[in-house]
């Protein structure tokens, strides 16, 4: 029995230890993503300015024109939390609409929109 003892506490501590260490599944890997922010005018909508970004770092847009825009794709860091944009314009009439939208590695996430002669669309998702 005493054989037994010497040899059952030590696997099991070992077990013990294994399994208390065992890496956390519950929680998901945070990692960079793609992010593409589009802005949609209808007909004779002027776009004018804005930002986008993400948590602080935020890009100004000024002296936009056309009724559309998108950035460059932009890779946020993985500890990003929360994604931004906001655009102006001026719509030529009070049927003028806009739209905003974010996508996340090729996916729609977010999309806020704007209707009248003055214009102010924004969205964001957060991780």
């Amino acid at each position: 029995m005493k054989i037994l003892k010497k040899i059952l506490f030590p696997v099991l501590m070992v077990a013990t230890l294994f399994t208390a260490c065992k890496k956390d599944d519950d929680k998901p890997s945070r990692s960079s993503h793609k992010v593409v922010f589009k802005a949609i005018g209808s007909s004779g909508v002027t776009l004018s300015h804005g930002l986008y970004g993400w948590d602080q770092s935020v890009t100004t847009l000024s002296n936009l024109t056309g009724n559309t825009w998108t950035s460059p794709e932009v890779t946020s860091p993985a500890e990003a939390i929360n994604l931004n944009v906001l655009i102006n314009g001026a719509g030529a009439t009070s049927a003028a609409t806009l739209k905003v939208q974010i996508f996340v590695d090729g996916e729609l996430k977010s999309e806020g929109n704007s209707a009248g002669t003055v214009l102010s669309a924004s969205a964001n998702y957060r991780f």
